[in-house]
């Protein structure tokens, strides 16, 4: 199923988590088959090019998507200049475990099977929340520390899918140490040439496609 632009309907929205208010911007193809929320990286926001160009690519196959600031604007101005929030793994999973909650609960998402894709320090938020909340039905990690996730990684129940750039080299030994711990059903998917931002030519599409592919397989039918 592929869906055009016009028949997303794009709205912000407020989170209430632990009395913070977190903003996000919901996106919901019309007969969504499954809702992804994102996760963003160390020092990332709502806004990422990256995640965005991502997000399109499931809308366009027929999932919604919930991008979110996983810090308050105070916590982010701070963040900037100490970096004390970004690799606090706890804070941002018990935020990603509590906008599946909101989900969950709100009018245009609750019936929606929820996916995870997180980058970065978020691969491993979002890994910490899927063991958290068995309703997640699939993860996804581009460029991850998925090794923050620390012992939460066996007690991952949903299929999760690890992409790594080919010349990332730390990051693709710490993936597969990772791996190698994952009970569920999982990949891992190196794109060559590419490094950990996948700013080469193609290489974010090849991320949009192997995300795409995960997230409709495990949540809907495209």
């Amino acid at each position: 199923m592929s869906v055009s632009a016009q028949n997303v309907n794009e709205q912000p929205v407020r989170l209430a988590v632990a009395g913070a208010a977190l903003s996000g911007d919901l996106s919901v193809p019309q007969n969504a088959s499954g809702l992804v929320v994102f996760a963003h990286g160390s020092g990332s926001s709502r806004h990422s090019s990256r995640n965005r160009s991502v997000a399109q690519a499931l809308q366009h196959a027929g999932l919604a998507t919930l991008l979110l600031d996983l810090l308050t604007e105070r916590e982010e101005r701070t963040d900037v200049l100490t970096g004390e929030f970004r690799f606090d793994i706890n804070l941002l999973a018990d935020r990603v475990a509590a906008a599946v909650d909101w989900a969950a609960a709100e009018g245009a998402t609750s019936s929606l099977p929820v996916g995870l894709f997180g980058a970065s320090t978020g691969a491993a938020a979002a890994l910490i929340a899927a063991a958290d909340r068995p309703a997640v039905r699939a993860v996804v990690s581009r460029g991850g520390r998925p090794d923050l996730a620390a012992g939460a990684l066996e007690r991952v129940e949903a299929p999760t899918l690890l992409i790594v750039g080919g010349r990332d080299d730390v990051v693709i030994a710490l993936n597969r140490q990772a791996f190698a711990r994952l009970a569920s059903a999982k990949e891992l998917q190196i794109v060559p040439g590419a490094t950990h931002l996948f700013e080469e030519p193609g290489a974010l599409d090849q991320v949009s496609r192997l995300a795409r592919d995960w997230f409709v397989r495990h949540l809907g039918t495209a």
